[in-house]
């Protein structure tokens, strides 16, 4: 499926023009078209604006149909699994716990700002 396609009938459907879309947006009207006639392609940031402006959840932009899709279960969680659940894990992941525990709020935040700037 078209990306640009979909986009265009969804905001025909809502009797938008691309006018409105950019007035909703901030998107000009001109990278609108681009991107129905699929000469862009869409940053996630982008759809995210445009389902705004549509007024509908995200994943219709990429799904036909009524309801969401189903989410595949790729990890089947177990006892035997979870590295937190016995041995090392568990001691490592009680430590941690306590210590965070007993971190100020300060702390806390910068080590979670910290944690997201590495795995971004």
């Amino acid at each position: 499926m078209e990306i640009g396609y979909r986009l265009r009938m969804l905001r025909e459907e809502r009797n938008l023009s691309q006018g409105d879309i950019e007035k909703k947006t901030g998107l000009l009207r001109c990278y609108v078209s681009r991107v129905e006639n699929g000469h862009t392609v869409p940053a996630i940031e982008t759809l995210e604006k445009m389902a705004r402006a549509l007024q509908i959840p995200m994943y219709q932009l990429l799904h036909d149909g009524e309801k969401p899709p189903e989410v595949p279960r790729l990890l089947k969680k177990n006892a035997t699994e979870d590295w937190a659940s016995r041995g090392k894990g568990a001691r490592y992941f009680s430590k941690l716990c306590r210590a965070l525990s007993q971190a100020s709020e300060a702390d806390r935040k910068l080590l979670m700002h910290l944690a997201q700037k590495i795995t971004s």
